[in-house]
C-alpha cells in the first residue's frame, strides 16, 4: 500500500530531536511498536483507513501510521493517541509533527479527489476513556498542510509544530483526520516548555512551567546561595518560551564572603569584607593585624589606631613624633617672642596634624604654668601652622616652652598611657632697662587737684627692683616769657597734684628711671586742666544727672533692641486662690494692650518665690502660654534689685538654646518676670522621671542643644556661673534651653575675661576648683559646670558626687578624683567630661571645640556605640554593702533606700529573681543589678536577696 508509493531514501531521527528546554509527554518514535493508538472506522470492509508500517532504516527499526486511500471518495479516517497525563502547571502544550504527503499528480487519475492535507484534532478529559470514541468530543486545532510534497523521484520530510493552548483538565487526546491524503506520520512528539533550574547573580531558581497565552511571564521567587543575602525577595520571570528574563532584586555575599562561581566563600586570609555588597574582599589595610579566614574588619595592630572620624575600613595610624628644631626667636616689641619649629619626622601616616604650646615659668628652682599671664597668637591648641606668636612676657625669668604634636588619634594613644610627642626649649627673657610708659590719664580733677595714672611695659614685677619715675609738671601759658617747671621722682604709676590754680591747663610729661635713675626711657605728654571754682558744684549735679540719663537711654535702646516687653500695671492685683502671689490684669507696652492671665498652678520654686503657668494675650497673636516668676512677700531692695537684674541680663539674649524673656511686670506690689514656657520643667527632675527612657543619641543631642547656648553666651562675654541640670529647661520636643541667670556677670566684652567674687554661694559641686579657691569664674569654670551637666544627663539625673559632702567633694577634686563614668556611658562623651574636668583651665575645650565636636558624635551615630569603662562599686559610693556609717546594710529595705530604689523594697520581699521583682525601667533595671553587684562580698547580704 503506501510504501508501494515511496521510493527508497535515508533520513537520520536525530533531525527531529529537539534541543529546547522541554519535558516530553508523547514520543510516538520512543514507543515502539506499542503505540497501541485507535483508528475509526473500526470495521472499513475492503477499505484501509490508517495503518502502522514497519520501516529499517540506518540499522534501525521505527514505525509509522500510514494512509493512502486516494482513489476513493469521501474519506473520513481518525487516528487517535493514548490518553496524554498533563503536568498540572502545563495549560500549554506543543505537538510536533514530522509527515510524508505524496503528490497527488503522482496518481494517474485520482489527481481530482486526491487531497494533500489532514487535520490535528484534541480532546481534554479527566480519565481515560479507553476504545470510546466519539469525533463530536474532539475540537480541531489546525489544518496540516505540507511545505514540500514528495514525488516520484524525490522524498521530503515535512516538520510542523502546532499549540495547543488553555488546557485544564488532567489529560488529553489528539486525533489526526485524513479526507484523502496518501501520506505517513513518522513521528509525533508532545512536550510543554520549561524554564530550566538556575543560579543567578548568586540567586536559586528553580524550572519552572512555561506560561500559556493568557500568562506569558510567570514570576518565579529564588532564594540566596548560601552564606548570601538580599534586600528584597529575588525574583525573575519565566518566558512562554522557556527564557528566563528580567531579574528582580540581586543578593549579596554577606559581610567577611565574596563571590566564587556562583557561591560565596570566606574571605582569604590577610582579606576583609565589612558589609554585604558584590565587592571582592579587600587585602587588610596599612598598620592592622592579619586575620583569618572571613574577616568582616581588620583590628589595628598595636599602638596603632582608627579616629572617631576614620572609616572602620581604612588604614590605621600612629601619634606624630614629637616636633623638630624648636626654637624661641625674642621681636623687637618688650616681652614678646616667636615660637617656630619644623613639623614631626613622622607623621603616622596622617595630615591632621596640629600642636598645642604649653609655658612654664621658673623663677629661681620655683616653676608654675604661665596661665593666663601671657598671650599666644593666633592661640596656644590646636595650631595647624608651625609657628606662634607669644607676648606679655616678663623680664628676668626663665621661660620654657613645650609644643606637642597631635593628631586624630592623639586622643586613644594618651588612653592606652603613650604621652604626647613634645618638644622643649627654654629661653631666659630680659628687657632693655628702664621699662616704656605706654599711656598716661586724668584719674580725678577738682579746682586745684588733679588725680594722674600711667602704664608700662613691660609689666613690673613685685619681685624685681621697685621702677622710678620722673614726672615733670608746668602751667602751659604761652604768654609768659618764663616757665616753672615742677619735677617730681616717684616710687609709682600714680600721682596726685595739689595747689593748682583754678581753671588752668597744665603740661605734663612723665619718664621711668634706669636702675641708677640716670637712663631714662620714652617720654609721654599730655595736658590735663583743673576745674573752675564756680562750675565745679554744677558740674558734679550735671554729672549725676548725665549719668542716670545715659543709663536710661542706654537700657532703653537695649531693650528695644531685644525685643522684649516691659508691663506697666493700670489696674490692682486679683488674687486667683488661696496663695496671692498671681495677678489678672491688664498691662500696656507703647500704646499696644497686653493681657497677663496668671493661673493657680505653681509648678516650680525659685531661689526669689514660686514659678506659675500663665497665658499672655497680645493683640495680633496668638495666646502663648508662660512662666511667671515671681518674688517673695518680705523681699529687701536689694533682693529686689538682684531679681530684676536677672531679667535685664535675659533681655540681651536671643537664641534658640536660651530661655526666652516675653516680659517684666515692674509698676506693681509684685514684680514678676515673665518667659517661654517650657513644659517638662527642670532637667534633672525630668531625666530621673524617665530613667533608661532615652537612647545615648537623644541624651547627646539634648547636650548638643546646652552647649550651643553656652556658646552664645561665652561669644556675647557672660560668665553663667550657676550651670547646673536644674537650671536647663525642657520642653515638649526635648529641646533644653539655659536658664537662672541670677548669677551671671559680663566680662568686660573680653571672652577670656576673668569675673572675681568677694562673697556669694557658690555651687560646690558644679563650680571648677580654680572658682572655688579664689572665686574668679571665667568662661573656662562655665566649661567645667558643663562636664558635670554632661555626668548628669548621661546618669539620668543623678546627684553629682552622690551623697558626699561639699568639703569631701572638694577635698576629692583637689585629689584629681573625676567622676567615673556613668552607665552605658559612649566612650567618646565621657572623654569630652574629662577634658572638661582638666585642672589646668587653659587646655580645658572652648564651647564652640565642644559643639562641633558633638556634632561629629551626633553624624556619626557608631562613634557612640563604643561604652566606657563602668565601675559600679564606685557609681554607687563603695563601699555598697555597707551605710553612711560604714556598718553592713541591715535589710533589704536599708539597701535599695541607699541607691535611691525604695519604692521596690514589697517587690523584694515577693520575688526572689531579679527579673520577676516588677521592675521595668532599664535604668533601674541596672541601678539595683551593678548595686548587687558590689554586694559580691558580703555574703549575709547575699543570702538574703537570694540572687
Amino acid at each position: 500500500m503506501f510504501s508501494g508509493h515511496f521510493l527508497k531514501g535515508a533520513f537520520s531521527f536525530t533531525d527531529i530531536i529537539s534541543r529546547v528546554s522541554t519535558e516530553v509527554l508523547l514520543d510516538m518514535r520512543a514507543s515502539g511498536d506499542e503505540l497501541g493508538w485507535l483508528t475509526w472506522p473500526l470495521d472499513q470492509g475492503e477499505k484501509t483507513g490508517w495503518e502502522v508500517v514497519q520501516r529499517t532504516l540506518n540499522g534501525s527499526q521505527f514505525y509509522t501510521y500510514s494512509v493512502c486511500n486516494v482513489e476513493e471518495r469521501e474519506q473520513d479516517n481518525w487516528l487517535r493517541t493514548t490518553f496524554i497525563q498533563r503536568h498540572p502547571l502545563a495549560s500549554r502544550v506543543f505537538v510536533e509533527l514530522k509527515f510524508i504527503v505524496r503528490d497527488c499528480n503522482s496518481f494517474d487519475g485520482a489527481s481530482l479527489i486526491c487531497k494533500e492535507t489532514f487535520n490535528l484534532y484534541t480532546s481534554e478529559s479527566d480519565a481515560d476513556v479507553g476504545t470510546t470514541f466519539r469525533k463530536s468530543q474532539f475540537k480541531k486545532v489546525a489544518t496540516i498542510a505540507p511545505d514540500e510534497i514528495t514525488s516520484k523521484n524525490e522524498m521530503h520530510i515535512n516538520t510542523e509544530t502546532r499549540v495547543v493552548d488553555s488546557l485544564s483538565r488532567k489529560g488529553f487526546y489528539l486525533a489526526f483526520q485524513d479526507i484523502g491524503a496518501c501520506m505517513a506520520l513518522l513521528s509525533v512528539r508532545v512536550y510543554y516548555k520549561t524554564c530550566p533550574s538556575t543560579v543567578q547573580n548568586l540567586a536559586i531558581f528553580p524550572e519552572t512551567v512555561a506560561g500559556g497565552e493568557n500568562q506569558p511571564l510567570t514570576e518565579v521567587s529564588g532564594v540566596c546561595v548560601e552564606n548570601a543575602v538580599s534586600e528584597e525577595l529575588p525574583r525573575i520571570y519565566c518566558t512562554e518560551e522557556g527564557k528566563w528574563a528580567v531579574q528582580v532584586g540581586q543578593c549579596q555575599c554577606k559581610p567577611g564572603f565574596e563571590e566564587v562561581k556562583d557561591t560565596c566563600q570566606k574571605c582569604q586570609p590577610g582579606f576583609f569584607k565589612a558589609e554585604a555588597s558584590s565587592d571582592g574582599c579587600k587585602p587588610c589595610p596599612a598598620n592592622t593585624k592579619m586575620m583569618e579566614a572571613g574577616a568582616l574588619l581588620c583590628p589595628c595592630m598595636d599602638g596603632f589606631y582608627r579616629a572617631l572620624t576614620d572609616p572602620p575600613t581604612g588604614a590605621c595610624s600612629g601619634p606624630p613624633s614629637a616636633p623638630q628644631d624648636l626654637v624661641a626667636i625674642p621681636q623687637l616689641s618688650v616681652g614678646k617672642l616667636l615660637l617656630s619649629w619644623s613639623p614631626p619626622e613622622d607623621t603616622g601616616g596622617r595630615t591632621d596634624i596640629t600642636y598645642n604650646v604649653e609655658c612654664q615659668r621658673c623663677e629661681g628652682t620655683v616653676c608654675q604654668p604661665c596661665g593666663e599671664r601671657v598671650r599666644y597668637e593666633p592661640g596656644s591648641v590646636k595650631l595647624t601652622e608651625a609657628q606662634v606668636s607669644v607676648s606679655e612676657l616678663e623680664a628676668h625669668l626663665n621661660y620654657t616652652f613645650t609644643v606637642e604634636s597631635h593628631s586624630g588619634v592623639s586622643l586613644l594613644a594618651s588612653e592606652a598611657y603613650r604621652p604626647p610627642s613634645r618638644s622643649n626649649v627654654t629661653i631666659f627673657l630680659h628687657h632693655t632697662d628702664p621699662p616704656q610708659i605706654t599711656t598716661m590719664r586724668l584719674v580725678g580733677r577738682t579746682s586745684t587737684t588733679l588725680s594722674l595714672s600711667w602704664d608700662v611695659s613691660p609689666r613690673p614685677r613685685a619681685s624685681h627692683r621697685h621702677v622710678r619715675y620722673k614726672l615733670t609738671y608746668h602751667k602751659k601759658d604761652d604768654n609768659l616769657d618764663k616757665t616753672t617747671y615742677t619735677v617730681l621722682t616717684l616710687d609709682k604709676n600714680s600721682a596726685q597734684i595739689k595747689d593748682l590754680a583754678p581753671g588752668t591747663a597744665y603740661q605734663f610729661r612723665v619718664q621711668a628711671l634706669g636702675s641708677d635713675d640716670s637712663s631714662e626711657g620714652s617720654r609721654m605728654e599730655e595736658q590735663f586742666e583743673t576745674l573752675s571754682e564756680g562750675t565745679e558744684k554744677k558740674m558734679v549735679a550735671v554729672g549725676v544727672a548725665v549719668v542716670l540719663i545715659i543709663a536710661f537711654v542706654f537700657l532703653f535702646l537695649r531693650r528695644r533692641r531685644t525685643h522684649f516687653l516691659v508691663f506697666q500695671s493700670v489696674a490692682q492685683p486679683t488674687p486667683v486662690g488661696k496663695n496671692l502671689r498671681c495677678i489678672k490684669c491688664t498691662v500696656i507696652y507703647w500704646g499696644s494692650n497686653f493681657q497677663l492671665n496668671c493661673l493657680n498652678d505653681v509648678f516650680l520654686a525659685g531661689e526669689f518665690g514660686e514659678v506659675y503657668r500663665g497665658i499672655l494675650k497680645a493683640p495680633g497673636r496668638k495666646e502663648v502660654a508662660v512662666a511667671i516668676k515671681t518674688l517673695k512677700p518680705g523681699y529687701t531692695e536689694k533682693q529686689r534689685q538682684d531679681f530684676l537684674s536677672e531679667a535685664s541680663i535675659m533681655g540681651q539674649f536671643s537664641h534658640q538654646n536660651i530661655i526666652r524673656l516675653e516680659g517684666v511686670v515692674t509698676k506693681f506690689k509684685h514684680a514678676m518676670i515673665v518667659t517661654e514656657y517650657m513644659e517638662n520643667g527642670a532637667l534633672d527632675r525630668y531625666l530621673r522621671d524617665h530613667d533608661g527612657e532615652f537612647s545615648s543619641s537623644q541624651l547627646v543631642g539634648m547636650l548638643r542643644g546646652i552647649a550651643a547656648g553656652m556658646k552664645y553666651l561665652s561669644d556675647m562675654c557672660y560668665v553663667h556661673r550657676d550651670l547646673a541640670a536644674r537650671n536647663i529647661l525642657v520642653n515638649n520636643n526635648l529641646e533644653c534651653k539655659v536658664s537662672d541667670f541670677g548669677l551671671s556677670r559680663v566680662l568686660e566684652d573680653d571672652p577670656e575675661g576673668t569675673y572675681t567674687t568677694s562673697g556669694g554661694k557658690i555651687p560646690i559641686r558644679w563650680t571648677a576648683p580654680e572658682a572655688i579657691a579664689y572665686r574668679k569664674f571665667t568662661s573656662a569654670s562655665d566649661v567645667w559646670s558643663f562636664g558635670i551637666v554632661m555626668w548628669e544627663v548621661m546618669a539620668f539625673g543623678e546627684r553629682p558626687y552622690w551623697d558626699m559632702s561639699n568639703h569631701e567633694v572638694m577635698k576629692a577634686i583637689n585629689e584629681a578624683f573625676r567622676l567615673p563614668a556613668p552607665m552605658d556611658c559612649p566612650s567618646a562623651v565621657y572623654q569630652l567630661m574629662l577634658q572638661c574636668w582638666l585642672q589646668d583651665r587653659s587646655k580645658r575645650p572652648r564651647f564652640g571645640d565642644i559643639v562641633s565636636l558633638l556634632d561629629k558624635l551626633l553624624r556619626s551615630p557608631e562613634s557612640l556605640k563604643t561604652i566606657a569603662d563602668f565601675d559600679p562599686r564606685v557609681s554607687i559610693r563603695l563601699p555598697s554593702t555597707s551605710g553612711s556609717d560604714g556598718s553592713p546594710f541591715r535589710s533589704v529595705s536599708e539597701w535599695l533606700e541607699s541607691i535611691k530604689m525604695s519604692q521596690y523594697s514589697e517587690n523584694f520581699t515577693l520575688g526572689h529573681d531579679i527579673k520577676n521583682i516588677g521592675v521595668r525601667l532599664p535604668g533601674h533595671l541596672k541601678r539595683i543589678a551593678y548595686s548587687i553587684l558590689g554586694l559580691k562580698d558580703q555574703t549575709s547580704t547575699l543570702s538574703v536577696f537570694a540572687v
